[in-house]
């Protein structure tokens, strides 16, 4: 099992490296340069805009000629210096990426672990319950078709302007400032609902369909059909199919936790929750380099992790993997 792990993390290492390579060229690939948007902004003489400029080309680092761009961001990051945004300058990237975190992780780590248990277990008992199938069934696909962000704006249209029963933008009230009481406790949970309602909502719809299918097919195996010619129980058999059914399951959840700190895009712009996908959003249009790398950094690092522990648990939980590993 060392050498498996061992050869996995080495493909992981290279992977990060493309990754982040990847990830750094991106941003320069873009039309415009920062630094015009950011001394535009500033509304200076021809002459002094012209200064301006040269010194924070100069501060960013970005008159050197490419390659050594790249030299110096490598350099920089096995520092952990992520740079300076330029949208929020002088603003450190990690601390801006710091602020957004906890935002995300608060509103997708509910959103993702009730969507996935309680998706699971509908579909599986929708695989053996007729009536809850023909229930389950077309409104699974229904929500997992549904986009995130029309949802979100259904959603927002319906219980925020309709019925006017939850606010429809921001973490909390602006004439609140961030302190602990229940006072700002509610008004984030009363914020946060909405948001998490349309992620839920989608999610479960994908997990109850995924579920649904795996068991049924599970069922119609060969191992099932042997298990019940030897006179197991149904339930017996049931639960083995659950075990089986449950990895592919396992892996879609890893995956998406994974990537929990690229915020999801569509539903923090809708609300304009200050997550990571909103802080995305606010780069592209910025022409920020230094935060829009350093958000698609938190994604990489995140999914390479979430798939080397995936890795991990399925040697765990699938004797067939140990068996493979052993025949190596």
């Amino acid at each position: 099992m060392a050498r498996y792990l061992s050869r996995k993390l080495m493909i992981y290492i290279f992977t990060f490296f493309v990754a982040v390579t990847i990830d750094w060229l991106i941003p320069r690939l873009m039309p415009g340069n920062p630094v015009d948007i950011m001394v535009s902004r500033m509304a200076l003489r021809a002459d002094v805009a012209e200064v301006m400029r040269s010194y924070y080309l100069r501060a960013f680092q970005l008159d050197l000629p490419l390659w050594q761009q790249y030299l110096n961001f490598w350099a920089a990051l096995l520092r952990g210096d992520l740079g300076i945004s330029i949208w929020l300058f002088p603003q450190p990237v990690l601390s801006v990426i710091a602020r957004a975190v906890p935002y995300d992780l608060f509103l997708l780590v509910p959103a993702i672990l009730l969507s996935w248990i309680l998706g699971n277990q509908i579909g599986a008992m929708a695989a053996r319950v007729r009536w809850l199938d023909n229930t389950i069934l077309p409104l699974g696909y229904i929500l997992t078709a549904t986009p995130y962000m029309w949802l979100a704006l259904l959603l927002a249209w319906a219980l925020g302007h309709v019925v006017k029963i939850f606010p429809i933008a921001g973490a909390y009230s602006f004439n609140i400032r961030p302190h602990l009481s229940w006072l700002f406790i509610k008004d984030l949970l009363w914020h946060w609902f909405l948001p998490f309602l349309s992620l839920f909502l989608v999610m479960f719809g994908g997990w109850a369909i995924g579920m649904r299918n795996m068991i049924i097919y599970e069922l119609e195996a060969e191992y099932s059909r042997y298990l019940g010619s030897l006179g197991a129980s149904q339930r017996l058999i049931r639960r083995y199919a659950f075990r089986n059914a449950i990895l592919p399951q396992i892996t879609g959840l890893a995956l998406q936790l994974g990537a929990i700190v690229a915020g999801a895009v569509a539903t923090e712009i809708a609300f304009a929750y200050p997550g990571t996908g909103y802080l995305i959003l606010q780069a592209v249009q910025n022409q920020d380099y230094f935060l829009l790398q350093g958000c698609f950094l938190f994604i990489i690092t995140g999914v390479l992790l979430a798939n080397f522990v995936i890795d991990i648990i399925y040697t765990l939980v699938d004797p067939r993997t140990r068996l493979g590993m052993v025949g190596e």
